[in-house]
């Protein structure tokens, strides 16, 4: 992942509900989810919702997918760890190793959005 495209993500990400609409698609996993769950999970309007899922869909932190009368949106695994490596790689001085204890206990702890589920 290259600047351009971690600050595309960052812009994306720093909205309130984008952020939270990336977590629960993570939570959701590789199923996804269809926008009308995603919004009545999160309290959101589906035109709002619809909005933000297009931002997010630009970064390319999701993805979507039709199925039948559905579009189901994923959240972009490759992306987003694209996005945990440009934040690390040069970690404690080239030195990722010390950074790795750290991503592995945030990828084992149960998010708080899995907490209100």
């Amino acid at each position: 992942m290259d600047e351009r495209q971690a600050l595309s993500s960052f812009a994306a990400l720093s909205q309130e509900t984008r952020l939270q609409i990336v977590r629960t698609l993570v939570v959701a996993g590789p199923e996804g989810m269809a926008a009308g769950a995603i919004a009545e999970k999160l309290g959101v309007s589906p035109s709002t919702m619809s909005f933000h899922l297009k931002e997010l869909d630009r970064s390319g932190l999701i993805g979507q997918q039709r199925e039948s009368r559905s579009i189901i949106y994923t959240a972009n695994y490759d992306a987003l760890a694209g996005l945990i490596r440009f934040l690390t790689e040069d970690c404690c001085a080239g030195n990722p190793h010390i950074c790795t204890p750290a991503a592995a206990v945030a990828c084992h702890s149960p998010s708080p959005v899995e907490k209100k589920a």
